[in-house]
């Protein structure tokens, strides 16, 4: 977490200086899961292919008598290692697109992201080498549009006191005259302000 999140949480500046210290101290090494789970299915992939050229070589040593024989089963072998290649990259170009779609759904606010991606023409959604989606913006929109309700709309802001952006006469620093507020204001700048006198 960063000083500011500290901050908001209602730590004071000097604890949040320390815990945001320790908690960068915590995360140092950490790995995306999604590029976590991309390392663990390429090993798999790897592992795999490796254990089936192993036994095609044990094969090939088994027949190494005929060399008309062997030289075919070379070369089923090399296409078959390229097949197993390109559906092994096709797999993980796969899985890389399925985790930028989900992680833009996640900035997008999506609620349930499961429901959103039904609603998607996925494949019109494109990754560049960039790591940006093409095809994605126009359709988002879209669905936003039609179904907001699948979408956060407000972000949730735990911040007291001043908020940037924010409507209102009071701002921090400043003495108030709480005998002209009603009893909701008065309540509501208690709860915001609870250092206030």
């Amino acid at each position: 977490m960063k000083k500011a999140e500290f901050i908001a949480l209602g730590i004071t500046e000097e604890l949040a200086a320390k815990a945001e210290k320790a908690s960068l101290e915590e995360l140092k090494g950490y790995v995306e899961k999604s590029k976590h789970d991309e390392v663990v299915e390429e090993n798999k992939t790897l592992k795999t292919s490796v254990s089936d050229r192993d036994k095609q070589l044990e094969t090939l040593k088994a027949s190494a008598g005929d060399n008309e024989e062997l030289k075919k089963q070379i070369e089923t072998m090399k296409q078959q290692n390229a097949d197993q290649e390109k559906a092994h990259k096709a797999e993980l170009a796969q899985l890389r697109l399925d985790n930028a779609i989900e992680n833009a759904l996640t900035a997008a606010g999506a609620k349930n992201s499961k429901a959103v991606k039904a609603l998607l023409d996925v494949s019109k959604v494109k990754l560049g080498e960039d790591g940006k989606l093409s095809g994605w913006d126009e359709q988002i929109k879209a669905i936003q549009k039609s179904d907001g309700y699948l979408f956060n709309t407000k972000p949730q802001n735990n911040f007291r006191g001043f908020q940037p952006g924010a409507s209102g006469d009071i701002k921090p620093g400043t003495n108030v005259d709480m005998s002209k507020m009603t009893y909701e204001e008065l309540a509501a700048y208690i709860e915001n302000n609870p250092d206030a006198q």
